[in-house]
């Protein structure tokens, strides 16, 4: 498995998906959609995925002496090692974001806080429980599935950032200590939401390539 990672990011991984990691620095823009930050992971990963059927890396791999399944999960890994590298990123920048302007005050949607990383792992489980299944169905057709998984992605993206404005849902905008701890079930919420849909992708995603004949 170490070796297949190795090949995802030495012979997969677009040279911009790296880049769009680094965009949790957009959390330090006043008053902006920072949902936003994660999208930009996530078209990282259509790229990498786009670059890697250009590659032809599906017909690469079928010469290498490892089940199709095991191409699945080097795959999944690399998309969860993407997307958590982006958390990471956002962590601190969540944090000066918040020394900056201690009073909040985000007046698009959610401010950078636990309740907004709560929402990028809420955004993530969907992305992957969606745009793997629907690639290694064929494990060709990446727009396709890009275009699939953006439909329930930006609805869940549009109702994250809503929230905030409904009456009674203030509190999802709190950049205080307490506020950011009376988040903290939202955010272990949205945890056990990405690792149960991810683990759910990469198995139905292992299913479906094993039937692709390649």
């Amino acid at each position: 498995m170490k070796a297949l990672l190795y090949k995802q990011f030495r012979l997969v991984c677009h040279p911009m998906t790296l880049v769009f990691v680094l965009f949790g620095a957009m959390l330090l823009i006043p008053s902006y959609p920072y949902t936003v930050a994660f999208f930009y992971a996530m078209l990282g990963l259509f790229f990498s995925f786009m670059q890697g059927r250009e590659q032809r890396d599906a017909d690469f791999s079928a010469l290498l002496p490892i089940r199709k399944r095991d191409n699945v999960k080097a795959a999944v890994l690399f998309c969860v090692i993407i997307e958590l590298a982006s958390l990471a990123v956002a962590v601190p920048c969540a944090v000066l974001s918040a020394r900056i302007n201690p009073l909040g005050g985000n007046q698009v949607g959610l401010d950078a806080n636990a309740a907004l990383f709560a929402a990028a792992f809420l955004l993530y489980a969907v992305f992957n429980a969606v745009f793997l299944p629907c690639f290694y169905r064929s494990g060709y057709k990446v727009g396709t599935a890009f275009l699939k998984a953006m439909i329930p992605t930006t609805v869940a993206i549009v109702l994250c950032e809503a929230s905030v404005h409904v009456p009674g849902l203030a509190w999802l905008n709190d950049t205080s200590a307490a506020g950011n701890l009376r988040q903290l079930p939202l955010l272990a919420a949205g945890a056990v939401l990405y690792a149960g849909l991810t683990l759910w992708a990469y198995h139905r995603s292992a299913v479906l390539y094993e039937k692709v004949d390649l």
